[in-house]
């Protein structure tokens, strides 16, 4: 047999070892939906889905089964998470690219990214032991004493802080996605083309009009993308939330107010489910956070690869 076509057999036998690993992912995936939609249907024929997203009771013993409460604790957790750290994390990737001197660049960068090597359960137990006296004793009533007096906006402040609450586990949750949100800025940063910021210095441009006029709008979508996986990390983080949020189902009327995730409540709950329909509705849950990051996690895939095509 020729050289020739032992490198052909050896090229073909590669081109399909790669592409069965690929393919094992899509299989993985699809096999995790396909369990759940399958442990979901009991739940899904009995109370539909508005019957269930929609629904407020969660009472085991007369299996009646709502989701809204954990939904909506869901979301606030990711969002008002997403918003502390957004900011925070572009403050750190334009330093690190544009403004840090060279010796200080990979230092600063890598101890953030060593953010996201820290286990979750043990941001949950700082969190517990440490953040939350802090922000009962200090932090929350200092909101509730300055923006809890505006009118309206200072409703969201109301209730007694005991520092486990919505609050404190947004502030956990954004301090854990910063490293996710500030390496993606970063390499987005890092697209925009060196000629587009040396012309702008040329004509006498600050580093700040860089910035604002030059590398923000360049490398927007990617930076969106990261922002759309840091709040699929968020929507699916379970033990840092779970020993600060109260765990209470109800749909909470202030950020001071205990609540649930789908997450926690899966976590606290999957053992305890003593009857069919009791463990379908906690699939269905999941069932729903699956989806809902899915579709999260590639709309930020999508606006990434747009990103590094420009």
């Amino acid at each position: 047999m020729s050289k020739i076509s032992k490198s052909k057999i050896k090229d073909f036998m590669f081109l399909i070892l790669t592409a069965l690993t690929a393919f094992s992912i899509i299989l993985l995936v699809s096999g995790i939906f396909l369990v759940l939609l399958k442990e979901s249907l009991p739940a899904i024929n009995k109370f539909g889905f508005k019957g269930f997203v929609f629904s407020t009771e969660w009472d085991p013993v007369r299996e009646i089964f709502g989701a809204a409460p954990a939904l909506i604790g869901t979301l606030i957790t990711a969002s008002l998470a997403l918003l502390l750290a957004v900011p925070v994390s572009i403050g750190i990737a334009i330093f690190i690219t544009e403004i840090a001197p060279p010796f200080l660049k990979t230092p600063v960068g890598t101890a953030i990214e060593l953010l996201a090597a820290i286990p979750s359960i043990i941001y949950g137990m700082w969190g517990l032991f440490t953040l939350a006296p802090i922000m009962s004793k200090y932090i929350e009533p200092f909101f509730q004493s300055t923006i809890g007096k505006i009118p309206i906006v200072g409703k969201i402040f109301e209730g007694t802080p005991l520092g486990v609450d919505l609050f404190t586990a947004s502030v956990i949750l954004s301090i854990m996605i910063i490293p996710f949100t500030a390496s993606i800025a970063r390499d987005s940063f890092n697209l925009t083309p060196s000629v587009l910021k040396e012309s702008a210095y040329a004509i006498g441009a600050t580093k700040w009009e860089v910035v604002k006029d030059i590398v923000l709008p360049y490398s927007k979508i990617g930076v969106l993308g990261g922002v759309g996986l840091s709040l699929g990390r968020a929507l699916g983080e379970t033990m840092a939330v779970a020993f600060v949020l109260g765990n209470l189902n109800q749909i909470p009327d202030s950020l001071l107010d205990a609540a649930a995730t789908v997450t926690v409540k899966l976590a606290n709950e999957f053992t305890e489910a003593d009857k069919d329909i009791y463990l379908s509705a906690l699939y269905y849950l999941a069932l729903l956070l699956f989806v809902m990051s899915f579709a999260i996690l590639a709309l930020a895939k999508t606006f990434i690869v747009k990103a590094e095509r420009r």
